[in-house]
């Protein structure tokens, strides 16, 4: 064991670092964002202790409707990932194939990861905990369909940053989801948050829907008000991210980043 070549290797690796600052940020993310939701999940449990509703419907409700909204977003962004991973995105849009054929490509194959997700969690939480998730009801159904739109919205914009900036960025396919859940209220409601970080909640639609599960666990009365906020976010968001999506394309066709993506 040669000292030169463990601190050569050492030395390599601090320079990437310094020249990567996404690199950097990753020490730091992953520690941040689990404080700050399993704090939040703390002071929720220490101040409603007394009125929660039953533990194994709640969390493993959640857990899995929180799934849903991942493996809809990674349907997306893996996709194009495998696309860089074996040299073929160039190939792929050097054919008559549109972005937009793309976007609704991988959108449809999203929609098939979380059928068959959502069938082994379903089925093990029963199995282990015997937790039926149908207990939501009828709920479900729009609930399941509006994270599923809100898991594309965050793979476009995902799948456009790592365009623009490149295979440096490939971080986020995993990790910028995960900057949505403290905000998303998906394990306690939104108004354990403070006052500030309220405010933004209210703009992301996946807080509407998880507030709306809690709302049926608790008094079984459907909220249409948490759901129109969703589905109105929602259409903004995906109509806005898809056309963003046409234009970081374009732009990136222009410059010929999508080679330095590819290759």
């Amino acid at each position: 064991m040669k000292l030169h070549r463990i601190t050569a290797l050492l030395y390599r690796h601090l320079c990437l670092y310094k020249r990567s600052f996404p690199r950097v940020l990753e020490i730091i993310y992953w520690p941040f964002v689990d404080l700050v939701i399993w704090g939040f999940i703390t002071l929720y449990l220490q101040q409603f202790k007394e009125a929660l509703p039953n533990f194994v419907v709640f969390f493993l409700g959640a857990l899995i409707l929180w799934d849903v909204l991942f493996r809809a977003q990674q349907g997306i962004t893996i996709s194009f990932l495998e696309e860089i991973w074996s040299r073929n995105l160039m190939n792929l849009f050097a054919s008559p194939l549109t972005p937009g054929e793309f976007l609704a490509a991988t959108m449809t194959l999203s929609v098939g990861k979380v059928l068959v997700v959502s069938c082994v969690t379903v089925l093990a939480a029963f199995a282990f905990y015997s937790f039926n998730v149908f207990v939501l009801g009828l709920s479900l159904i729009p609930f399941v369909l509006n994270l599923i739109i809100v898991g594309w919205c965050i793979g476009v914009l995902t799948t456009g940053l790592i365009m623009r900036y490149g295979q440096e960025v490939e971080v986020l396919a995993w990790g910028l989801v995960f900057l949505f859940q403290p905000i998303s209220c998906v394990f306690y409601p939104m108004s354990v948050l403070p006052g500030w970080l309220q405010a933004i909640a209210m703009l992301n639609p996946a807080a509407h829907v998880f507030e709306g599960m809690r709302a049926v666990i608790a008094t079984g009365v459907f909220p249409t008000s948490e759901l129109v906020w969703a589905v109105g976010l929602n259409a903004v968001y995906l109509a806005a991210l898809v056309a963003w999506f046409h234009l970081m394309f374009a732009a990136c066709k222009e410059k010929g980043l999508l080679v330095r993506v590819g290759e």
